[in-house]
């Protein structure tokens, strides 16, 4: 048991390094937002991930396996990252986006639901990280069987690894919080924008031609 949850962790740390639109909305709402809301993010991400894991261990993934299913999980995914792109590219930086070393002020207090919702949405309107996953769930059982406490030992280990690393970029990202003026918080809006946008436009394309081609 002790072995598969060090081969969840491995898993965890796997996936915190990859650079999706999660990661990058998650650094933003921490830096603009604050440490509580970037936490609060990514605990939406957490709770979507535990999510498909569920699905895919009980055997719904069928769901997804339709075509027609995919091509609209995708389509509607990739619309929405373009507008979230589209609505950071454009936002303008005010002083109450600027660096204060005080606690969030009440006005910005994170809205609970809010930022979980946000990460659940933008962790689960993405069907390639469902297929992966099917992949990781495959993986697991195909290893463990009907091993119950060896599987829960693997996928608390994956999960705790990256909410943990989730939590460690919302610290990094406040740290960096002095470094920051209008300036390279107009840029940070735009860099941040056209990835979210490309993403969900390369999410359009592919689910696309996995479907058509």
């Amino acid at each position: 048991m002790i072995y598969s949850l060090f081969k969840g962790i491995l898993l965890g740390f796997t996936v915190a390094i990859i650079l999706g639109p999660a990661f990058f909305t998650l650094l933003q709402t921490s830096i603009y937002r604050g440490f509580k809301a970037g936490v609060l993010l990514a605990i939406g991400i957490l709770i979507s991930d535990f999510s498909l894991i569920s699905l895919c261990y009980f055997g719904f993934m069928q769901i997804f396996d339709n075509p027609e299913n995919q091509l609209s999980i995708g389509i509607v995914g990739g619309i929405i990252l373009i507008v979230f792109g589209v609505v950071t590219f454009t936002r303008k930086p005010s002083l109450g986006d600027r660096v204060n070393r005080s606690v969030d002020s009440k006005a910005k207090k994170p809205k609970i639901i809010a930022y979980i919702g946000k990460g659940f949405l933008m962790n689960t309107l993405n069907p390639f990280l469902l297929i992966f996953w099917i992949g990781v769930v495959s993986f697991a059982t195909s290893n463990y069987g009907l091993d119950h406490k060896s599987l829960i030992f693997f996928f608390s280990g994956t999960l705790g690894t990256i909410l943990l690393t989730d939590v460690v970029k919302c610290y990094l990202a406040i740290k960096v919080k002095k470094f920051l003026n209008l300036h390279v918080i107009t840029w940070l809006n735009r860099i941040v924008g056209i990835t979210l946008a490309v993403f969900g436009i390369v999410l359009i394309v592919r689910v696309l031609i996995v479907c058509f081609f």
